[in-house]
């Protein structure tokens, strides 16, 4: 599976706080059946705040012809989710490839399927530099037996604090136990995209306001010196 991103106050309270609560992803699109279930997801969260990844909904079929969960793609992400039927190690289901998707598009995920297993709840907050990760998963209705319920999170930098298991320093996964109740937890800082877009612009708008102050103060020097030379060539001819 491809690697593609408990909340804390941030000490900036002058940063407004961007909270988007997620319903979430393929863990809420498995219909609760007496058989086995796969529910996995994969994403990725980029320094721009973008959203990336998979998602696999599959169950072991129950009769001849059974096809398992099916997804279906919300108008408005039409452009950015894909899903194709998933059949592997005798699961069948479907499987959603997602590209660019920002962290309101990612709450609109739970309108891929209105059945569910249980109660999941996921969040992503910024707050200033700081993202967290946190969520609530109940399995305690799916049976444990054959059941294989996975989360995988990256982020664009190191994650400072996690209760999940760490897969490098910016990978997070969590392998939710059926039958059980789970919690997610994951931090990390980088900086606010919103203020790098207005410091490179700051950047840009600094270079050229010096590049004219250059070029205003050389025409400025050459008129000067053009000044000086025609009183120069007045004196001398005053002289004469």
């Amino acid at each position: 599976m491809p690697h593609p991103a408990a909340p804390r106050t941030s000490p900036r309270t002058s940063v407004p706080r961007r909270v988007v609560s997620v319903l979430v992803l393929a863990l809420l699109t498995v219909p609760l059946l007496a058989g086995c279930l796969r529910a996995q997801v994969s994403m990725g969260v980029s320094s721009n705040d973008r959203v990336s990844g998979r998602i696999v909904a599959a169950t072991v079929p129950t009769a001849e012809g059974d096809t398992g969960p099916g997804m279906e793609v919300p108008d408005s992400l039409g452009s950015k989710i894909r899903v194709q039927p998933y059949d592997s190690d005798g699961y069948v289901g479907s499987e959603a490839l997602f590209s660019d998707l920002t962290f309101g598009d990612v709450q609109q995920l739970a309108a891929l399927s209105d059945q569910s297993v249980g109660l999941y709840q996921l969040s992503l907050v910024r707050a200033g530099d700081l993202v967290t990760l946190a969520g609530q998963v109940d399995l305690s209705s799916v049976p444990a037996e054959g059941s294989d319920v996975q989360f995988t999170i990256a982020f664009p930098a190191r994650v400072t604090t996690t209760n999940g298991a760490r897969e490098g320093d910016n990978v997070v996964s969590w392998k939710l136990p059926a039958g059980e109740r789970s919690t997610l937890r994951a931090e990390v800082r980088y900086s606010d995209p919103n203020t790098r877009s207005f410091a490179g612009w700051a950047g840009i708008v600094f270079g050229v306001t010096v590049g004219i102050a250059a070029i205003v103060g050389g025409m400025a020097y050459v008129a000067r010196d053009a000044s000086r030379g025609r009183r120069r060539d007045a004196e001398s001819a005053g002289r004469r």
